[in-house]
């Protein structure tokens, strides 16, 4: 007889790593999560488990640790499987979350290969999300930009801007799809010649980040001082310091 499954209280975990967060406390976040997915191992929660090693794939990429979030990929991924999910929209966010990670640890190929799985499978589901397809279409455009198919990534980042904006406060979202936009345009044409559509990219994304509307919470801060560096390095020195400015007195509060 199976001993019944002891589920994990996913939304308090979600809760409390966004509080971490908010707080840049990534010692917090991962401290969170490798106690959970102990819990989650030992109740038998196996959903419970993907969710856990899917926020543990992204933690682990934002803190540039490539083997732990391939591993914590791939157990999502051999999870979904064994949960009898593939072809569902959980099997898509996992697949985008480590194809995610590969982009961001310059494996590409590799990264474009999940995208293009996940994308079969969004493209196939009428329920998915906006944020998920808006996410894919970004992080997307990206792996085609380093691999020089400039066109395919400026289709892809207009698809994700449209997706966005049917997103509660998606404009932060759309905003780093601009500036990613402004990179492509630099990498395909040269600063020089590119400056003017650069430019135009910046403004709509500096425009965006400043939407009254916006929850000025840990994720907004979040957005802020990811995107500072892209506006000081294309010269917007003012935009840059106020965003890193608005970045810090948030997490002073927090």
């Amino acid at each position: 007889m199976q001993n019944p499954v002891r589920p994990v209280p996913q939304m308090r975990i979600r809760e409390k790593v966004d509080e971490c967060m908010a707080r840049l406390d990534y010692a917090g976040v991962e401290r969170i999560l490798s106690y959970w997915l102990s819990e989650a191992q030992q109740g038998g929660d196996k959903r419970g488990e993907l969710m856990i090693r899917s926020e543990l794939t992204g933690h682990f990429r934002k803190t540039g640790d490539k083997q732990k979030a391939y591993e914590h990929g791939e157990a999502s991924l051999n999870l979904v499987f064994s949960l009898g999910l593939q072809g569902s929209l959980s099997h898509a966010t996992a697949l985008i979350n480590l194809a995610t990670a590969c982009t961001a640890f310059s494996d590409y190929e590799k990264g474009l290969a999940y995208f293009e799985q996940a994308k079969e499978i969004c493209l196939a589901s009428p329920s998915a999300d906006p944020s998920l397809l808006g996410g894919l279409c970004n992080n997307m455009g990206l792996a085609l930009t380093a691999l020089s198919r400039y066109g395919e990534a400026l289709d892809l980042y207009g698809q994700a801007l449209e997706h966005m904006k049917q997103v509660p406060s998606g404009e932060l979202e759309q905003a780093v799809t601009f500036l990613n936009m402004a990179d492509t345009v630099k990498s395909r044409d040269g600063m020089e010649k590119g400056e003017a559509e650069i430019c135009s990219y910046l403004d709509q994304a500096s425009s965006l980040l400043h939407t009254p509307s916006l929850p000025r919470d840990g994720y907004y801060a979040y957005i802020c001082g990811r995107c500072a560096p892209v506006f000081d390095f294309y010269g917007y020195f003012m935009e840059a310091e106020n965003l890193k400015n608005i970045a810090e007195k948030i997490h002073e509060r927090s």
